[in-house]
């Protein structure tokens, strides 16, 4: 069922690319035809992200071939789903398609809110070309509301991203600009100047002799303006005489016309005035230049008005007053209202108050229209110096995160260096003491030793001085008696006889003696445990009790065993002196199954096993027994005394495991 979902998007997918190539479509109505399927298409599509991309490029289409309905639908939809998925660039075109389908049609505020919304992602999005190029837009649009220090203002900042970028086209077109918004604030040079580099930065991108003919036009509009006739014949005669111009574009040709014309005229040359006049009016009808026509009309009524014919120059004003208001070009329904006013005396007044009304309403609406753009401008500004504000916060707060952390973990590989340093000392200690215990089993082993090889030297001396003497004498004496029968004889064999009985009973008497000792074996280990209870007993006022269990060979446990055993012995018998206060201490060594039992009781002052904390000698015990896989268990009450038992496997040194009983 997956497959078939994914082999169904798949197709649909294919069938969108499909429906936007242009190469698929016969003509423009049937382009248009299946930009709709598209557009149906892209509505069912699962995949948001390419939902997106899909109406980005569906809006895009439909605003080249001007139909704004279906502009507005998918451009909305193409909004709402690029901030859905968080796609700045995708967000940032769309708003700026807007922008430039608002511009079209005079919307001039909320064209320029949508470039500005676009400017503010591509600056955050670093994209210095794309945002050079709305910026531009918006000077376009700040111009056409007669904001022209704001456009030139606009247009700098554009330029500065474009030179880096080395866009020379772009370059030509902000000058270019830059002349046009100079010349309507009749700064005359500056817009020369302005126009000159213009001309330079289209030499170094596309030497394209129609947008050089724009604007050496626009030189010889600024000549005129500044009254400098006779150069603005020069260079609306270059423009005018260019190669097939009028078929290449006929627009430019015939507002070039116009304009040599209107110089003409200035200039008190009337000659042939009036037939290019109209030859340009007849160009621009043709083009459907409707906005422009008006602008010709009124030459010509100057024209008439320069001839002392009024008639004539009426009905031309009258015609360039109709027009303007058709094509809504109030600058020159403004200029035909103060002529017409001029020209018809009777109707002079109701001009004049039409001009005022209409320029008032003009300036409040430009004014209106200026303080929207200031005010978007500024809350863009805001926005972005408050984004840089969290910026630099979350910055902030990123470092001292980081700072805090790099702390926190430098005290705790600090804090468990020492605990490693701790334990380390500890078991250096543990191990130093173990050693001690060891040459002290050693030592006592040696004594025992000693003992022996004494009670072996004292057992042969008796032999040899004693019984052995004894028996050479009676020997000798018996051998001089042998061949004597008198009484005296027979009574001294019967003495020495007697003396032989008793050396036997002697020699039986050692025998048996050495024979038990042989039997009960000295216990080296036990007789360590018996001297310590021996010290700690002297060294205190506390008595000692000990026993252990004759059952076990306590002298096979393995050494480590013995150490401990005799360490935890130590360090308990220390605590009931030091800490339990005892007068009385049992020490009881057992073997129960597999393990041995070491029973510490004493009579001390006890203490509350709930409260009472662990101190270093039963960590140490702990710690030991942990070694050995031992346990222990502590039973005390506050005045009852305490009991610690001590449970570990035993481990002989033969055995690789624990005896069974």
């Amino acid at each position: 069922m997956g497959d078939a979902h994914n082999s169904k998007t798949s197709q649909t997918n294919d069938s969108i690319a499909y429906w936007l190539d242009e190469k698929n479509s016969s003509s423009e109505e049937n382009y248009k035809y299946n930009l709709g399927k598209a557009f149906n298409f892209a509505l069912e599509a699962q995949n948001d992200s390419l939902k997106s991309k899909y109406f980005s490029k569906i809006s895009y289409y439909y605003s080249v071939l001007g139909d704004s309905l279906q502009f507005r639908r998918s451009n909305k939809i193409a909004l709402k789903l690029s901030e859905k998925m968080k796609d700045s660039n995708a967000l940032a075109n769309n708003h700026w398609d807007l922008a430039y389908f608002l511009e079209d049609i005079a919307i001039e505020d909320s064209a320029y809110y949508h470039f500005s919304q676009a400017e503010k992602i591509f600056k955050a999005l670093k994209n210095d070309y794309s945002r050079a190029r709305v910026l531009y837009n918006m000077a376009l649009v700040q111009a056409s509301v007669k904001d022209y220090t704001s456009s030139e203002i606009t247009t700098i900042e554009a330029i500065e991203l474009f030179k880096p970028l080395k866009k020379n086209y772009n370059l030509y077109m902000c000058y270019n600009n830059l002349g046009s918004v100079t010349n309507a604030l009749k700064e005359y040079d500056k817009a020369l100047e302005y126009y000159g580099k213009s001309l330079v930065y289209l030499d170094k991108s596309d030497k394209s002799n129609l947008n050089r003919f724009n604007v050496i036009n626009n030189i010889g509009k600024v000549y005129h303006d500044k009254g400098q006739y006779s150069k603005a014949l020069e260079s609306f005669e270059q423009v005018i005489s260019a190669d097939s111009l009028n078929n290449k574009d006929a627009r430019l040709y015939s507002i070039a016309l116009s304009n040599y014309a209107n110089s003409k005229n200035r200039l008190g040359d009337t000659v042939g005035v009036l037939s290019l006049l109209k030859k340009a009016i007849k160009i621009k009808d043709s083009i459907n230049d409707t906005k422009s026509l008006a602008t010709t009309y009124y030459e010509i009524a100057e024209y008439y008005l320069s001839k002392k014919d009024t008639v004539m120059a009426l009905q031309y004003a009258l015609n360039s007053k109709t027009i303007s208001e058709q094509t809504s070009n109030n600058l020159r329904l403004l200029a035909s209202l103060e002529l017409l006013a001029e020209l018809d005396p009777t109707n002079s007044s109701r001009y004049t108050q039409d001009y005022i009304r209409l320029n008032d309403s003009l300036l409040r609406e430009e004014r209106a229209v200026r303080n929207k753009f200031t005010r978007i401008r500024f809350e863009t500004d805001e926005f972005i110096e408050q984004n840089e504000l969290l910026t630099r916060q979350r910055q902030l707060w990123i470092g001292i995160a980081i700072t805090l952390f790099v702390l926190a973990a430098f005290i705790l590989i600090t804090i468990d260096q020492r605990r490693k340093n701790q334990k380390l000392r500890f078991e250096q200690a543990q191990q130093k003491t173990n050693q001690e215990i060891f040459n002290l089993l050693l030592a006592q082993n040696k004594k025992v030793e000693e003992g022996k090889q004494l009670e072996k030297k004292r057992i042969s001396e008796e032999l040899h001085d004693g019984i052995l003497g004894q028996m050479l004498g009676i020997r000798l004496i018996l051998s001089g008696l042998n061949n004597k029968t008198d009484s005296d004889s027979v009574l001294k064999r019967s003495d020495l006889l007697k003396k032989l009985q008793g050396l036997e009973e002697e020699i039986r008497t050692i025998s048996h003696e050495l024979s038990r000792a042989s039997q009960e074996k000295i216990h080296n280990f036990i007789v360590s445990i018996e001297e310590l209870v021996k010290t700690i007993q002297d060294s205190s006022k506390m008595k000692c009790h000990f026993e252990y269990d004759q059952k076990i060979d306590w002298d096979q446990l393995k050494g480590d065993i013995k150490i401990n055993i005799y360490r935890i012995v130590q360090e308990s018998l220390q605590n009931c002196i030091k800490h339990a206060k005892a007068t009385k201490v049992d020490l009881l060594f057992q073997s129960e199954n597999e393990h041995v039992r070491i029973i510490i009781s004493d009579n001390g002052v006890g203490f509350d096993q709930k409260k009472g904390k662990r101190g270093i000698g039963l960590k140490n015990i702990n710690s030991r027994l942990e070694k050995l896989k031992g346990t222990y268990n502590i039973q005390s009450e506050i005045g009852q005394g305490t009991k610690v038992t001590v449970t570990i496997p035993c481990i002989m040194e033969e055995q690789a495991e624990p005896i069974h009983a």
